[in-house]
């Protein structure tokens, strides 16, 4: 354990500084400064020797959270790298975009701020990093057996990465023209530069998996004519269709959905030309939903020069302490203030969106709302309450329904669920022989840390496919969220 004290001796949670507003909205760097290294030890020493940690069960990856802060207190940063990758893939990752819910699962925050396990986590892969710790671990044999990874983020890429390393000739296949899936154009460079996804790929290429980027599986190749060319193909697409509103007036020029904006900026932010560009610069944005894409627009728009910003949320504003009825070690519902809401702007909550309004060019020029009413269980808009909201720029960020069907089914004969996730079995199978699938795809819009847990999963069960054993680790399988072993 870490210092047996410590918990007693230091009772702050101490977090990462935030760059000052003023500052931090001029460029696209992480918001993020560095932190003293003296700060993440003693953060680390307050891990306790509670029995049984909890963390583990907070983290789909079951993370070695306990002995990583261990290492980390007692300065062993080569130690603790290692204890970290022995079940994550990408830290880099998870330590930056992750919520965190091995945090609320913390012991010590039972009745003490929790230990800042986020933070050591990114500590610990970036000090990996500037050291050369992170090294390409490259096959000792080949299998002669060859799998086809549809999709390059988090899941597609973990999976990728497990089956290279067990010997088996891996492509990535990727329709944008980039590697990186939603990490690359849907992550603003403020929550995690790009950088550290291209430090990744390096060690993927280095190891020996193989990229296509620019390849729209579906179209460019046929799904059955893929699956003809590799001995299994793993489906890791994510849940790309983005939630619908479908109200009077959604057809107004300036509407757009969130992932349409933010990959514009992405891209733009990487030096590329984009025509027509869907910017926020001199315009009145309303941004539609209170989650992290929404988030991400409003951080967006203020680098891009907004004159307003707006976050309404439909539902009620979350509390700021844990409620009864979620007591630890639940993940619970908190209002949070991210570092894109410092920045500016307005949230609204029990805010129902009943019209966007237009110009007589066909443009946007405000949305009407009302208060939210509660229903027989549903929101509905409270009749008496609209007013207007300016706006020559929406947003909508209200999530994804799954992934995109169309090709998958006609060319695959995939199932698909009640839910509109591509149906699979315990061992990750779909309908199709050799077929699998892992991540959002599966299981829905979801978080990182799953994509990961699932991506490391589904190596293990192509590995048994293709060689009759496995002796990759398999964190999770889906039962273990529908019996409740596992956070949702």
């Amino acid at each position: 354990m870490a210092d047996p004290k410590g918990f007693l001796k230091t009772t702050e949670r101490e977090l990462p500084p935030r760059r000052p507003v003023p500052v931090r909205i001029m460029d696209w760097r992480e918001v993020y400064e560095n932190v003293d290294g003296a700060v993440i030890r003693r953060q680390a020493g307050r891990c306790m020797d509670c029995g049984i940690p909890f963390c583990h069960k907070g983290c789909p990856l079951g993370n070695l959270i306990p002995e990583w802060n261990d290492l980390t207190w007692r300065g062993e940063g080569r130690s603790a790298i290692e204890r970290l990758h022995a079940t994550n893939n990408f830290p880099e990752f998870t330590g930056r975009l992750c919520p965190a819910p091995c945090e609320s699962s913390c012991v010590l925050g039972i009745n003490q701020p929790a230990v800042t396990i986020k933070q050591i986590e990114v500590s610990i892969i970036d000090e990996a990093f500037a050291n050369g710790w992170v090294e390409a671990e490259p096959p000792g044999r080949l299998t002669g057996k060859t799998v086809a990874v549809v999709g390059s983020g988090p899941a597609g890429l973990a999976a990728a990465q497990q089956l290279t390393r067990a010997g088996h000739t891996v492509a990535v296949y990727e329709r944008d023209d980039r590697i990186g899936g939603l990490m690359r154009y849907g992550i603003p460079d403020f929550k995690m530069e790009k950088r550290q996804l291209e430090l990744r790929l390096k060690q993927m290429r280095d190891e020996g998996t193989r990229f296509r980027a620019g390849v729209e599986i579906g179209v460019d190749i046929a799904w059955d004519d893929l699956r003809n060319r590799y001995d299994a193909v793993v489906v890791a697409t994510g849940a790309t269709v983005p939630r619908e509103l479908p109200i009077p007036g959604r057809d107004l020029a300036g509407i757009h959905f969130a992932m349409e904006y933010l990959t514009e900026s992405n891209k733009a932010t990487a030096g590329d030309r984009v025509p027509n560009q869907i910017t926020a610069e001199g315009k009145h944005v309303v941004v539609i939903g209170g989650g992290d894409t929404g988030a991400d627009c409003i951080g967006t728009a203020h680098r891009q020069g907004a004159l307003s910003v707006t976050n309404l949320a439909i539902g009620t504003q979350p509390p700021e302490e844990r409620p009864e009825h979620q007591p630890w070690p639940m993940t619970p519902t908190l209002f949070e203030v991210a570092s894109a809401h410092e920045e500016g702007g307005e949230r609204t909550y029990l805010a129902s969106t009943v019209e966007f309004l237009g110009n007589d060019g066909g443009e946007v020029r405000a949305l009407r709302v009302a208060e939210t009413a509660f229903v027989d269980g549903r929101r509905v808009p409270r009749s008496g309450t609209e007013r207007e909201i300016p706006a020559d720029l929406i947003l909508i960020a209200m999530g994804f329904t799954g992934p995109e069907q169309e090709s998958v089914a006609a060319q695959l004969s995939a199932q698909f669920t009640d839910r509109g996730n591509i149906a699979r079995a315990d061992d990750y199978q779909t309908s199709s022989p050799g077929v699998f699938v892992a991540g959002d795809a599966g299981r829905g819009q979801s978080l990182i840390v799953w994509a990961i847990a699932e991506g490391r999963a589904v190596a293990a069960s192509v590995d048994e496919y293709l060689m009759g054993e496995t002796a990759l680790p398999a964190p999770v399988r889906p039962h273990d969220v529908a019996i409740g072993l596992l956070p949702a």
